[in-house]
């Protein structure tokens, strides 16, 4: 493996310091809740090593959300980025072939890279709305093609395909005879119609989720990889047991607690994030130099600067946070052109949400 640094790693808030920045439009997720906040207190666990597929109860929590899905489907990991990971180095070599969305989660690009991985891109256009065509990924299949790696709702542009879409690429995974896998990180945070786990629909679908993103709980590191395949799911067993043997009780109990009351947090949550999302269409409405396409699901969206070829992008970055406080994604976090941001509207508060986007409109024109 050869590993390198992600780029937005590297430049995360964390990294940068959360002290230095006014208005940070950079994160993916909802709020950070505290179990006070989401009414968890920690029973008086035993401390033991846990089952190593993850804890009975929440893995048949994961699985009561699709039909079809069992618990023995269900293998709890370390966050999303651990399921990524053990999928990735359990499927691919440096013979395999991968085929993979972009822009996209930095982890489902870099880690296959650090394998040695051939990749063959399939580049979304903001001219298009940023949807898949199912004709352009299966042009990229090649005789060697293990995986195909999407993520719905997407991130970063928040953009989802349909049932239609969603379907043709799982046939096209079994007609090739390799693996399609969905990262479903912002599922839970689907403003129209839930699309179903791509596994529940395939033993050729892998799903991968977390607790990171739609319930603001990324520091108890919870994720989960669905499969039907159970041989895959024993290879992928094997990997988790190797990396870490099982995850930690204190974590999933959290984990089991917050899918007990999932429905009732998506229930208040799904409305204030589509009022934030409107907050960011009404500001873009009325910035001549900032257009998107409008988000279906998450709580982030990828606008464009509509600004002449000689602007000087790095100096906008640098102006609009260290003279305005505001922090974005810019374009180069996913292997875009500068006048791409991710823009967060769902970790700051309204007020701070509304401040950074008056701040990028005075960093335009500053």
């Amino acid at each position: 493996m050869n590993y390198t640094r992600m780029v937005i790693e590297k430049e995360a808030p964390e990294e940068y310091g959360y002290d230095r920045i006014r208005y940070n439009l950079s994160e993916s997720s909802i709020a950070d809740q505290k179990l006070s906040d989401i009414r968890l207190s920690l029973p008086d666990l035993t401390l033991f090593y846990g089952e190593h597929r993850g804890d009975k109860e929440l893995r048949a929590l994961i699985a009561a959300q699709d039909a079809g899905v069992s618990p023995d489907d269900v293998l709890v990991t370390a966050g999303a980025a651990g399921a990524l990971f053990i999928i990735s180095t359990s499927l691919l070599s440096a013979d395999d072939h991968l085929v993979v969305i972009r822009p996209n989660y930095a982890t489902n690009i870099e880690t296959p890279r650090a394998i040695g991985c051939a990749i063959g891109f399939v580049d979304l256009a903001f001219e298009d709305g940023f949807a898949i065509d199912v004709g352009q990924v299966a042009a990229a299949i090649q005789p060697n093609t293990r995986l195909i790696s999407v993520t719905c709702p997407h991130n970063p542009t928040g953009t989802m395909m349909g049932r239609a879409e969603l379907d043709a690429l799982i046939a096209l995974a079994e007609s090739r005879n390799c693996h399609l896998l969905v990262d479903e990180t912002y599922r839970d945070l689907s403003y129209g119609k839930r699309l179903p786990s791509a596994a529940s629909l395939s033993p050729r679908a892998i799903s991968v989720s977390s607790l990171s993103k739609a319930f603001g709980i990324p520091g108890i590191r919870i994720g989960w990889l669905i499969t039907r395949d159970a041989e895959l799911q024993e290879k992928f067993l094997a990997a988790k047991e190797q990396i870490g043997i099982c995850g930690s009780v204190i974590d999933e109990g959290i984990a089991r607690g917050m899918l007990q009351r999932r429905d009732a947090f998506l229930a208040a949550l799904l409305p204030e994030m589509a009022k934030r999302r409107d907050i960011v269409q009404a500001w873009i409405d009325r910035e001549p130099l900032v257009d998107w396409v409008r988000p279906e699901g998450g709580v982030v969206g990828f606008p464009r600067l509509n600004v002449d070829p000689g602007f000087d992008l790095d100096r906008f970055y640098v102006n609009l946070l260290e003279n305005h406080g505001a922090y974005v994604g810019p374009g180069h976090w996913f292997e875009m052109p500068k006048r791409f941001f991710r823009v967060g509207f769902g970790w700051p508060t309204e007020a701070e949400l509304r401040g950074g986007l008056d701040a990028i409109s005075a960093a335009l024109r500053g």
